[in-house]
């Protein structure tokens, strides 16, 4: 039987396994509680020997400091992996995409560390499944995505309550999110849902949906926590003094508030969210006399402190709903808890719920799935829920509880009062609950089909060679290889149609291709380099480094290195500098084929001296726009992020990939080479290199060498290798 090691990838949000603190904030909801689950049961399954979750490295004094602890071990099989990117602080998803990329690359160091490379990698939300599609690609292994929650699902809600689109992107990044679903539906090998609802409903807007590559797969419930309520009652049942504790506690919560706390309970839970539609809740209980006569309520709306700290949107929620208590005078009859734990109080607050024949609630209209439906139903307390999404799935499926219009306060009232009053009806709905969640939705379940689906993505990808197309695993050869070359293309390995060695140098590189990376670092764009290798016939690099420096590819692919692009965008204001330069005089701006994302290319006249240069410098600075600026024949000036060379990406790639600048082959012949042959590099200056290298000769670094072009970088190639 084939083991996998599975990396799991939720950047956002507290995550620890140890103590959750689910419900603590936005970003710390239903999702942190479904990847802990999932990273415990996929390593109990006996085809898995090793299962990571990455998720980011957090050291803020306003949170635990279990957050800034860079392994923490869950079992002999499972981790949690954390990475640092974006600074320290805590940060809420919206603020965290500008960081992705450095997450991407610290990930590679850390694969690259640990020297075990994942055969599946599983992104959930937007951000995680960016970080894993790039490391999918990297290291040619399948993808498997799980969304939680869609951006076109939220920007068309957030519409409807009256927001702009302009207002939506700005608050929530929401073009980027919804760009990066759609790649993803591209991309992705398999896209898990928890129900068909979330695939008709919300998947099937996007532009790239392809229902072929979606699969259900029902979360699970933790049948070691969420068990029947009448557990307590078996001759066999031994309760823990810790439980015994937890259920005095959840009691002693509970009971403080209310005059009657032996009456009937109706129960919701979930965080302090707008969708979670509590307000509908206490309306439905407060507008009908009779209910309160029947029973009590008690709402669980995530974790606070203080009110007044928390973020806004949380705070007003929670304001409400002490505004509503109080509207219609519950004192005594309803219990609003500050917190709970989610692990050991949560299942005991639904078993306590359940004793009492009471009734859980959830009001969320179009829930994706209703995780607290399964659990509560697994310890067999009925519910309450909408009529769409996941609830009307899981309530068809197991026929426990009522469906009907949760904004609809006084639809709620009357359900609760027949499920309350029909003590048979609740019977049935508690009994078919606890049954129908143990044959559906068991974690176990959960990973089997898991693991089925894994073992399908192998077979596919031993038939054809690849899976979804990716068959060239870059990233293992970056990271195995001993040596990378990296030279520059244009008077370094040819001059115009002189192709001295060429042939030479290419069965060189061939002959060597398993351990030595070939890189070309050249001033051109990519189209111009990619017809030059077709020109010179030249073997295609693995890696091109091009427009000087300010872009990186990989393979014949040409593979964008979005890291790279992410850090030399630091303090890069492309639009500024257009703008103020149109106006910089003998200057004009080249055609729109020679401008990219990150080079402004201009012609200068032949008034442009050095004066002008100067000026030049001058007028940016002035003006505090950071460019690099590269004059070639004193007729093309090229502006660039002052981060961007052809040594500075050379450096990048070293970092990245881990390999020691000792061990990096530079090859140059003029001054546009010279940053990336200085340096730890061992750096090769070919015979016909212009005089502005000849200072060099003073490095022990750099050889120079007897031979002009390709024949001359083989030389030196060569007297690095003896």
């Amino acid at each position: 039987m084939r083991e996998y090691y599975i990396q799991l990838f939720s950047p956002h949000g507290l995550i620890r396994f140890s103590n959750p603190e689910i419900g603590r904030d936005k970003d710390t909801g239903g999702q942190v509680k479904y990847v802990l689950e999932l990273l415990e049961s996929l390593s109990q399954h006996p085809a898995v020997r090793k299962v990571d979750l990455f998720t980011r490295k957090i050291a803020d004094k306003r949170v635990s400091s279990a957050y800034d602890k860079e392994i923490e071990v869950v079992n002999n099989k499972a981790r949690i992996v954390r990475i640092a990117c974006g600074g320290n602080s805590y940060r809420q998803k919206e603020s965290l995409w500008d960081y992705l990329d450095e997450f991407v690359d610290k990930t590679i160091r850390f694969i690259e560390k640990q020297d075990d490379f994942p055969d599946i990698v599983h992104g959930h939300y937007a951000d995680g499944n960016y970080i894993a599609g790039q490391i999918s690609e990297i290291y040619g292994v399948p993808f498997i995505a799980t969304g939680h929650s869609l951006g076109l699902n939220k920007k068309n809600i957030l519409l409807q309550q009256g927001l702009t689109s302009e207002k939506i992107n700005e608050k929530f990044n929401m073009k980027r999110r919804i760009d990066v679903e759609e790649d993803v539906l591209k991309t992705a090998d398999t896209i898990l849902v928890s129900t068909k609802h979330i695939i008709e409903s919300q998947y099937s807007l996007y532009q790239n949906y392809n229902p072929a590559k979606f699969k259900v797969v029902p979360p699970g419930v933790n049948t070691d926590l969420f068990y029947p309520f009448y557990r307590f009652d078996m001759p066999s049942y031994k309760m823990s003094i810790e439980q015994e504790q937890i259920v005095y506690r959840v009691n002693a919560d509970i009971d403080r508030f209310l005059f009657n706390p032996a009456k009937p309970l109706i129960l919701s839970i979930g965080r302090a969210d707008k969708r979670k539609n509590f307000e509908a809740i206490i309306q439905s209980y407060g507008q009908d006399k009779e209910l309160q006569a029947m029973a009590n309520l008690a709402i669980f709306a995530g974790v606070r402190k203080d009110i007044t700290q928390m973020p806004e949107e949380e705070k007003g929620i929670l304001t409400n709903l002490l505004l509503l208590l109080d509207k219609y005078d519950l004192y005594g009859k309803m219990a609003i808890p500050k917190k709970n734990d989610p692990t050991l109080e949560v299942p005991e607050i639904y078993r306590l719920a359940a004793r009492k024949k009471g009734v859980f609630v959830n009001a969320t209209p179009g829930e994706n799935f209703g995780l607290t439906i399964v659990e509560a139903a697994a310890c067999g307390l009925p519910v309450i829920a909408s009529p769409t999404g996941g609830p009307k799935e899981i309530i068809e499926q197991c026929n426990n509880g009522l469906l009907l219009d949760v904004e609809d306060p006084k639809a709620i009232a009357e359900a609760l009062k027949k499920v309350i009053a029909d003590q048979p009806l609740w019977g049935k709905y508690s009994s078919n609950g606890i049954i129908g969640t143990d044959q559906l939705y068991s974690w176990k379940s959960h990973a089997d089909q898991y693991l089925k689906i894994v073992d399908e993505l192998y077979k596919e990808k031993e038939t054809t060679g690849s899976v979804n197309g990716y068959n060239a695993a870059y990233g293992k050869k970056l990271t195995k290889a001993k040596h990378f070359i990296i030279t520059d293309l244009d008077g370094t390995l040819v001059d115009n149609k002189r192709t001295d060695g060429l042939p030479e140098l290419k069965e060189w590189i061939i002959k060597n291709k398993d351990s030595v990376v070939f890189g070309v670092a050249s001033g051109r764009n990519r189209e111009l380099a990619k017809k030059a290798f077709a020109f010179y016939d030249m073997p295609y690099p693995d890696i091109l480094i091009c427009s000087a420096g300010s872009e990186i590819y990989y393979t014949d692919k040409l593979i964008p290195d979005n890291g790279w692009e992410s850090h030399i965008d630091y303090q890069w204001r492309r639009d500024e500098l257009e703008k103020s330069l149109l106006k910089f005089p003998n200057l004009k701006l080249q055609e729109a084929d020679a401008q990219w994302k990150f080079k402004l290319s201009f012609y200068v006249d032949e008034q442009f001296d050095e004066d002008a240069l100067a000026d030049l410098y001058k007028f940016l600075d002035d003006r505090k726009l950071r460019a690099k600026i590269l004059l070639t024949e004193n007729k093309y000036l090229d502006i660039l992020p002052f981060r961007a060379s052809k040594g500075n990406a050379v450096r990048y790639l070293s970092y990245k990939w881990k390999m020691p600048l000792e061990q990096i082959i530079t090859a140059g012949n003029s001054g546009n080479d010279k940053d990336m042959l200085t340096g730890k590099t061992k750096g090769i200056v070919v015979a016909n290199y212009s005089p502005e290298l000849e200072e060099l000769k003073k490095s022990k670094f750099v050889y120079f060498t007897k031979h002009q072009l390709s024949i001359g970088v083989l030389e030196g190639i060569k007297f690095y290798s003896s």
